[in-house]
């Protein structure tokens, strides 16, 4: 055991501080001339001069001796200033107590460059700050009680305004006036607080861990990584679940590389859904008032008088407005928690009131069309064959030769026709579609003829350019032709 080690629990500390710099150095000196040591002889002492030299701890371990504590107290001093120099905002001081032990001996064993070396390592600069505490946990260091105030204010003003803040303030002072009803589209702040138990504590910490109010509050904010896993259900696309988790499709992929953006997705599968999870969440608490919308109502009144598929629009509709009032609860700006406390009509919606024909005229086609031979199957569509195109389709194979008239109309002609349609039936639905029949063996209406859905209009044959037994038809909508397999029900 060392002479100091053994000497230090009998001795008496007297501490003083040199300078004005050295605020936390504590340094004990104590002669120690009366004592008489073991490891020299009486007869000797009488020949040799007695030294003192000095054992040095830090805080109570041993870093070891010096011929002058002048040469620690002076490097401390020095490491001092230099720490006020680069932190001239804040008050400084040491993280550790020195002591000095002085001891007299008549052999010196000192290690100063090594002490001094050591010393240097131990000691470090602390400062005053204040710490934002989070549920009894320090998670970010400011300057002092006005810059922890600040940041907790800057942080509750992410979610409210000045004003907000200010009106709240105010009305806590006076709590015993009662609050007046809500204006029209009028909010107004109840509460604000903190989810978590938030406190401002005084500390001393490495001045290079003080942020600014500013910076506090981002790390508030922004607080942890929390791992989240989302499963892939059907109908899921990237973006949406990107977009569900508050990240762009391109950080979802960063957090899963194996993904391709092209790629499907594979249902049951599970993705990494990784978020920041705040430090601090903020509880907003108000008052709503809001002029919400009354959608109108749609009826519809049948009248036989008028043609089926013909419609009158009697009355337009008109929104109405409701006023609703609500009290809210928002955790960092996402809504919660919503109850309605009143609700009341402002305006009445008008219905929007459409007159429907219900009158069936045979001349005239319901737009619903029936298929115009009794089963068959489709041997051509429409399209290019044969170097032009096919304007309608082909129906061969019937369980019978039966043409019937797709829908009500009346016949515009019924007879040959030379450009290769051979037997051909034209019929006016009289409600924007025509249709044409080729190819029939015989006819059976005539021109000017009205006839109903489904009539017979003649037989399926193989008259003009055909190869075979087979009923082309051919459908106009306003002039236009359209495929037939877009109105045409088998």
């Amino acid at each position: 055991m060392k002479f100091g080690e053994r000497l230090l629990p009998k001795l008496e500390k007297y501490k003083n501080r040199p300078s004005q710099f050295m605020k936390k150095v504590a340094i004990t000196t104590m002669a120690l001339s009366t004592l008489t040591f073991s490891s020299v002889s009486a007869d000797d002492s009488s020949d040799k001069e007695l030294k003192t030299i000095y054992h040095v701890y830090v805080n109570s371990h041993y870093v070891g001796a010096v011929t002058n504590q002048d040469d620690v107290k002076d490097m401390l001093e020095d490491k001092l200033e230099d720490a006020q120099e680069e932190y001239k905002d804040y008050q400084v001081t040491w993280n550790n107590d020195i002591t000095y032990i002085p001891e007299n001996v008549f052999s010196a064993k000192t290690n100063n460059q090594e002490v001094l070396t050591n010393v240097k390592k131990s000691m470090a600069v602390e400062a005053n700050a204040f710490a934002l505490v989070v549920d009894d946990k320090p998670v970010a260091y400011v300057k002092d009680k006005k810059a922890a105030d600040e940041a907790l204010k800057k942080l509750k003003l992410k979610y409210v305004s000045e004003d907000e803040l200010k009106e709240l303030e105010a009305r806590k002072k006076d709590s015993t006036s009662s609050l007046p009803a809500l204006k029209e589209n009028e909010t107004r702040l109840l509460d604000i607080s903190f989810e978590e138990k938030v406190d401002a504590e005084k500390i001393q910490v490495d001045p290079k861990e003080i942020l600014s109010s500013d910076e506090a509050v981002k790390l508030l904010l922004k607080g942890n990584l929390e791992e989240k896993k989302y499963k892939v259900e059907e109908g899921d696309v990237l973006g949406k679940i990107a977009e569900k988790h508050k990240l762009t499709t391109a950080e979802l992929l960063k957090l899963n590389p194996e993904l391709d953006e092209e790629g499907a997705l594979k249902i049951g599968s599970e993705l990494n859904v990784t978020v920041s999870k705040p430090l601090v969440h903020t509880v907003v608490k108000k008052e709503v008032n809001k002029i919400e919308k009354v959608a109108y109502k749609k009826e519809v009144v049948e009248d036989s008088s008028m043609n089926k598929g013909d419609t009158k629009v009697k009355q337009e509709g008109v929104d109405g407005e409701k006023s609703v009032t609500f009290t809210a609860t928002e955790v960092n700006g996402s809504q919660t928690e919503k109850n309605v406390t009143e609700e009341k009509q402002v305006k009445e919606p008008k219905k929007y009131i459409v007159i429907k024909g219900t009158k069936e005229t045979p001349s005239r086609g319901s737009g619903s069309f029936a298929w115009p031979t009794n089963g068959g199957y489709i041997s051509s569509k429409q399209g290019p064959r044969w170097g032009k195109t096919h304007k309608g389709i082909d129906i061969a194979r019937p369980s019978d030769k039966t043409i019937k008239s797709v829908d009500n109309g009346v016949v515009v002609s019924a007879g040959w026709d030379d450009g290769g349609y051979g037997n051909k039936v034209v019929i006016d639905h009289q409600n924007g579609y025509k249709t044409i029949y080729a190819h029939l063996d015989s006819i059976s209406v005539s021109a000017g003829q009205t006839v109903g859905r489904g009539e017979k209009i003649g037989i399926m044959g193989t008259t003009g350019e055909s190869t075979g037994v087979h009923l082309h038809i051919e459908v106009y909508k306003n002039g236009s032709l359209i495929n037939p397999l877009d109105v045409l029900k088998k």
